[in-house]
């Protein structure tokens, strides 16, 4: 196939993903405003949209750490690696929406890359990146600035809903000391904090697409490196040079542009599977759970944006709502349903890295990939 277009099928692959992306992760940002009954459910979809369609303007680092922090070498990946991956991430992505289990876009998206440079390279897990730490220039080691799939995936994968769990705790007992210690009326704090929703939800929709759009940028961006670097653009329309990455990796606006509208059309459509389980099958909330929960998520989400991680945003908010649960009463929790979720958590990443695997080598086998 010409290089081009096979570059432009990775592109449009890319694009899929994201949609899906929208519509599975949803209800990371409507979940809970929809089950404490501030917005209907239309309404809060119009606000995960149009707050993940601004939120995704909002930096690189993430991207960067998809297109360069993953693969040594990422001009080397061919586009059909790129295509598998992208496949084993959306076919979990599709069987997860279909039985309502929150599970990780961002770990689906990042596993099925895995398996199908795996799949290219023969199952070489050294052409994975695993813990780069640059030097400073006295020469010492700039651990703070590390990449690779350990500080910049598994890291973040444990700590990131630990933190959200706690955040969750704490500003749900700083609420209810201080909802207690003023005397608030039932009454009022379902007014007041009804209305302070609608901000947390905004905050969460926003640090949603901060990161998680920002995780398809990365991978177009490898796949548009990877073009240029097997001369995609040689014999390509004068029209289409725009395409070319820069050399100075400027992340072009036309990328960002193209996965906030994606994203935000995905989460327009809903993902109603998934906000009938977070938001009322795990615990049962109210306006200030809800704020609690999406708060302390959407800062968590947030700072790993701003630093470069990319992190679950399912798992940040299902842990929030695990942590303001659990300080109503400790049964108030389904643990059982509970046991599902972590249970699809751990999956993801083995499963997907088989699916882009054997993407891959179906691929070779069909004369697909060279």
């Amino acid at each position: 196939m010409d290089p081009f277009l096979l570059m432009v099928m990775v592109i449009l692959v890319a694009v899929v993903f994201e949609y899906i992306n929208g519509f599975h992760d949803a209800a990371n940002a409507i979940a809970t405003v929809v089950s404490t009954r501030v917005l209907t459910p239309r309404q809060a979809i119009m606000l995960a949209a149009c707050t993940n369609l601004i939120g995704a303007f909002y930096g690189t680092a993430v991207a960067a750490t998809i297109a360069k922090g993953y693969v040594h070498d990422p001009a080397g990946v061919t586009q059909m690696a790129i295509a598998c991956g992208l496949m084993g991430g959306i076919v979990w992505n599709l069987v997860t929406w279909w039985f309502g289990i929150p599970s990780s876009s961002s770990h689906a998206l990042i596993g099925g890359l895995c398996g199908g440079v795996l799949g290219q390279t023969h199952m070489n897990w050294g052409r994975l990146m695993w813990n780069e730490v640059p030097k400073l220039t006295d020469g010492t080691l700039d651990h703070a600035h590390a990449t690779g799939l350990w500080p910049k995936l598994i890291k973040p994968m444990v700590l990131s809903p630990l933190i959200g769990f706690t955040l969750g705790v704490l500003f749900m007992v700083l609420l209810t000391a201080i909802i207690v210690r003023l005397s608030i009326r039932p009454s009022k704090v379902q007014k007041w904090f009804g209305k302070l929703q609608l901000i947390s939800a905004g905050m969460m929709g926003f640090s949603h697409g901060m990161n998680d759009s920002q995780k398809t940028v990365g991978i177009i961006m490898l796949a548009l490196t990877a073009g240029a670097a097997n001369h995609a653009f040689d014999h390509s329309p004068s029209w289409l040079q725009f395409m070319q990455p820069a050399k100075d990796g400027h992340v072009p606006f036309w990328i960002i542009a193209l996965c906030a509208a994606t994203m935000a059309a995905g989460t327009a459509a809903g993902g109603w599977r998934i906000i009938r389980t977070l938001g009322h099958k795990m615990v049962k909330l109210q306006p200030v759970h809800g704020f609690a929960a999406e708060t302390a998520a959407a800062l968590t989400i947030g700072g790993a944006s701003l630093i470069g991680m990319p992190v679950s945003t399912t798992h940040v908010i299902s842990t929030s709502i695990l942590g303001v649960g659990a300080t109503k009463r400790f049964d108030a929790v389904k643990w059982g349903l509970v046991g599902r979720i972590v249970w699809a958590w751990v999956l993801t990443l083995p499963i997907t890295i088989t699916l882009g695997y054997l993407f891959f080598r179906a691929a070779l086998m069909l004369g697909w990939a060279g």
